[in-house]
């Protein structure tokens, strides 16, 4: 049964700790129910994040946005906003930075005489369509430098405000250009109201797979993260779902709740599920060696134990039953010039 001291659409139910600040404080009386998420401009030098880690696919990641209002818990990049002198907590889902000239900087990264071009992901960190997308539009002028410099971009997002930009997605699309990848985690739509309080519905997400595929933009579902003993009934139910509504392909990652997104989660967990957070809890920690969280490469995606054997098999049973045949499609560099003249590479 839930805890009925909550706040509502709201993943963190506190501030915790900067593990960077020497001294801390926070009255204990504070009503984070009438503060009011804050946009703040800042202004980077660079926008493309190479990325180093060598369990990811990606050579390249950008972020229009540092902090996100969808609110899950479990979100793998609160601990970045530490570095920005705020909590993992609530401030990571109600002061977020916004990088106006986001735009700007990619056209001018794209025109370095050195960039040989691979695809960037956008999304990497935080959501490129949170909430703030509806007013801030970065997003969409991002999608619009890579289709006018023809450079492959791949989007990840929880949020179905991505067909908005449809007019964009398509003739990227057709030129090669771009995928789009929904994160999925559970078609329950009431524990979606809990892990993910301000996403895009279930039906709206499976609505929003369905018409990226009849526009023929290709469409990857990321069912993730699995926690054991909340979502780990799901995987063939949702693959099932996907698949119908024309996904080409799927990933999946099991929870792991690095720093200080652990005491998050947790308490997230004792509120809203009270009767068996102490059980998911355990069969996080079954699934990493006792412990909450997990940092080494390789590791961190695939876990340990039966309960991670168990959700590997599922997952095995559902691409072959579900994505045998289906083939996802590597993206285009290969009209990239580095400017926005449409003559290809002669000289390659």
């Amino acid at each position: 049964m839930q805890n009925e001291n909550f706040i509502k659409g709201q993943g963190a139910q506190r501030n915790v700790v900067n593990r960077f600040d020497r001294y801390t404080y926070e009255p204990e009386d504070e009503d984070f129910e009438t503060v009011k998420t804050s946009f703040t401009e800042v202004f980077p030098k660079t926008i493309v994040n190479q990325v180093k880690s060598e369990d990811l696919p990606m050579e390249y990641s950008m972020n229009p946005y540092q902090g996100c209002e969808h609110g899950c818990s479990y979100c793998f990049a609160r601990p970045t906003h530490e570095y920005w002198g705020y909590s993992a907590g609530i401030d990571f889902e109600r002061k977020i930075m916004v990088k106006k000239n986001a735009p700007e900087l990619l056209e001018k990264f794209f025109q370095k005489r050195a960039y040989k071009p691979a695809p960037i992901l956008l999304s990497g960190n935080t959501d490129c369509y949170q909430p703030a997308e509806r007013q801030f539009e970065i997003t969409r002028k991002i999608l619009q430098v890579c289709l006018d410099y023809r450079h492959p971009v791949n989007v990840l997002t929880k949020n179905a405000l991505v067909l908005r930009d449809l007019d964009i997605l398509q003739p990227m699309a057709e030129q090669n250009l771009v995928s789009v990848s929904l994160s999925i985690p559970t078609i329950n739509e009431e524990l979606r109201r809990k892990m993910e309080p301000r996403t895009s519905s279930a039906k709206n997400k499976l609505k929003a797979v369905e018409i990226l595929s009849e526009h023929k933009i290709p469409v990857n579902v990321m069912v993730a993260p699995i926690i054991p003993g909340l979502n780990s009934d799901e995987p063939l139910a949702i693959l099932k779902a996907i698949s119908d509504a024309g996904a080409q392909s799927f990933g999946y990652t099991l929870v792991r709740l690095n720093d200080t997104v652990e005491p998050v989660f947790v308490q997230w967990i004792e509120t809203f599920f009270p009767d068996r957070a102490q059980k998911v809890l355990n069969l996080i920690r079954s699934t990493r060696g006792g412990k909450l969280g997990e940092k080494r490469y390789f590791d961190r995606q695939k876990g340990e134990g039966n309960i991670a054997e168990m959700i590997h098999n599922t997952f095995k049973i559902g691409r072959k039953k579900y994505f045998e045949g289906k083939e996802f499609p590597k993206l285009s560099t290969g009209n990239f010039t580095g400017t926005k003249d449409q003559q290809l590479r002669l000289f390659d």
